[in-house]
């Protein structure tokens, strides 16, 4: 078997696009959207206390121990080296996006809510070129497309169909520099509703239509079912809910299916094997080490972000403080993830595929 390109990747895939991983995603989404869409017709709320805390389960419980993981397997073996490049540009990411949102609260949330959508994006077209191939998308527009519809999904969507909560935790993230600085376009939000809506609609359409043309076969008939179950989900269940349960039901868990259906022969020296060791008892406690190491490194870049914002949580109450608080770290955080660990390192990044 190859274990480069494309091609070995498409033999790869026709064994594992029904990985349990993928199911489980799938199935998730599926009952979660009948739940509430049935929850929806009945008239029954689920009250906003209850989706504040689901939502910082899912984000911080279950979805940020992923997040490290990701990272850790793309320094595992590089040299020294290049793991100090790395972290320097991580932080100075880090570090710019803070200045930014310090600066200019609302461009800062426009930033926050494109990281949370090339994410989604960007993470989903690679898993499925891994799975269920992506031989229907035949042009870089096709594929820019794909990631567009998929992580536009996850924040473009709630605009339209969950308003008044969109748009009164974007409100909280921004007040956590300067409260009421999203007011002023409060009045032109529904006109922004309505050409989102509209623009998503027809690059979903577009993105369905054109694969189909191009290729179509299983790859565009597992691509569409999952671009249109995506829509349905952020449509019928409440944003918190929905963005709290997309991460760790959805983002990470097709990110191990998408690791288990690629080569495992090593993706780079084993001689700066961070877990490398004689025995297994050397290979755990290596391992014990780098996940305490990584967790107080989250940790103190928490602590720091907290310090820098004059309203940390916010003016209100805690709970909404903390969502609010939560939702612009991550954002933080994963703007590096997508732009060190993935843009400016195409060939052994995140998604590297040996």
């Amino acid at each position: 078997m190859p274990t480069t390109g494309l091609g070995s990747v498409w033999q790869w895939h026709r064994d594992t696009d029904r990985h349990p991983s993928l199911l489980l995603s799938r199935a998730s989404l599926l009952v979660l959207a009948v739940i509430f869409g049935l929850l929806s017709a009945a008239e029954v709320r689920v009250p906003l206390r209850a989706q504040m805390v689901v939502y910082l389960v899912g984000m911080v419980a279950l979805n940020l121990p992923h997040g490290g993981y990701e990272h850790f397997e793309n320094l595992r073996r590089r040299r020294p080296s290049f793991r100090w490049r790395y972290v320097a540009v991580y932080l100075a990411a880090i570090s710019g996006f803070v200045g930014l949102f310090l600066t200019a609260p609302v461009a800062g949330l426009a930033l926050a809510l494109t990281v949370a959508m090339a994410k989604g994006g960007l993470g989903g077209l690679q898993v499925l070129e891994a799975t269920s191939g992506t031989d229907h998308l035949q042009t870089r527009f096709q594929r820019g497309l794909a990631a567009a519809v998929r992580g536009g999904a996850v924040m473009l969507v709630p605009i339209v169909f969950w308003p008044q909560t969109f748009h009164a935790f974007s409100s909280l993230m921004v007040g956590l520099v300067e409260p009421g600085a999203l007011s002023s376009y409060a009045g032109s939000f529904d006109t922004t509703r309505l050409v989102i809506g509209s623009g998503y609609g027809l690059a979903l359409t577009a993105h369905i239509v054109l694969g189909y043309v191009r290729g179509g076969g299983r790859s565009w008939l597992v691509d569409a079912g999952e671009s249109l179950l995506l829509t349905t989900y952020f449509a019928f269940v409440p944003v918190l809910v929905a963005v709290g349960l997309y991460f760790p039901f959805w983002y990470s868990a097709r990110q191990v299916a998408r690791t288990a259906s690629v080569e495992t022969e090593p993706a780079g020296d084993e001689r700066w094997d961070l877990l490398g060791g004689a025995d297994a008892s050397t290979v755990a406690l290596r391992a014990w080490i780098v996940l305490v190491v990584g967790a107080l490194a989250t940790f103190g870049v928490l602590v720091a972000v907290y310090w820098a914002f004059p309203n940390p949580l916010g003016t209100g109450n805690l709970l909404p403080g903390a969502v609010a608080f939560w939702s612009m770290f991550i954002s933080i955080v994963a703007l590096p993830h997508i732009v060190v660990g993935s843009l400016l390192d195409q060939d052994r990044g995140i998604w590297y595929v040996p």
